[in-house]
């Protein structure tokens, strides 16, 4: 049977809004920052990674080297410029207790299972297998997709705003650091991936929402006080009608 525009647009966005979500919540990549070490830091970090795979600078190099740092909401990476030497590890530190981090974490888990749960709702009854589909199911399963793209919203809001002092310490103890002299912060891939998925989200929930509004169905032409579902078999004028118009109706 004939499946509603909007249904199928809510069960194409919703699923990729989902995916672009979950992909940035499990990638370390939504801020990043580059700093610059000194010729003795940059020896002590050679020498001891020296070992590491793909190392292929020298221990005794002076040359300042400069550090490519990456955050996500559950991991960290940092990577020297113009070197496969790289190492990832869970946040620790003042990245992780900072309290909006842990806001950040717990909103985009909790957009991720209304959404899924959404999406789940929403396959129920999406496609008119009958004659009277279950619009409501199909339409809360949107809601719920509706509410885990705002949760989404606003945790990559608030992470924005505040990107560059996450889990940053006093702005005095990094000025008298001697080993970094500069830390400069912007967003990241990860980010732009869940800004788009949460507009995904936000659409494709909007789309099933529409399955709230039920069609019209056609009167009867010999009793124009009696209207008449397609369900219904009793009006000889419709009943003539091709099954297409109905089909159409019924969804």
């Amino acid at each position: 049977m004939h499946t509603p525009a909007s249904m199928v647009t809510g069960i194409v966005f919703a699923p990729l809004g989902l995916v672009l979500v979950f992909t940035a919540a499990i990638t370390p990549q939504w801020r990043e920052g580059r700093a610059r070490l000194g010729a003795a830091a940059s020896g002590s970090l050679l020498r001891s990674g020296g070992t590491g795979q793909g190392m292929g600078a020298r221990s005794g190099s002076a040359e300042a080297l400069v550090l490519l740092r990456s955050d996500g909401l559950w991991e960290s990476c940092l990577q020297v410029e113009n070197s496969e030497l790289k190492q990832c590890w869970p946040v620790a530190g003042l990245y992780r207790r900072d309290p909006r981090v842990r806001l950040a974490q717990g909103l985009i888990l909790t957009s991720l299972f209304l959404c899924g749960t959404g999406i789940v709702l929403a396959c129920i009854r999406v496609r008119c297998w009958t004659d009277i589909p279950l619009r409501g199911v199909a339409a809360a399963g949107g809601l719920l997709v509706v509410t885990a793209g705002l949760l989404s919203l606003t945790a990559l809001g608030v992470y924005s705003h505040n990107l560059a002092r996450l889990g940053m310490p006093d702005p005095s103890k990094v000025i008298n650091n001697p080993r970094v002299h500069h830390l400069s912060l912007h967003p990241a891939g990860s980010l732009y991936f869940g800004w788009l998925g949460s507009c995904l989200q936000m659409l494709g929930g909007g789309a099933l929402l529409f399955s709230f509004k039920r069609p019209r169905c056609p009167a009867c032409p010999s009793c124009p006080k009696l209207p008449v579902c397609p369900a219904c078999r009793s009006c000889p004028e419709i009943t003539g009608q091709p099954d297409t118009d109905g089909h159409e109706v019924s969804c």
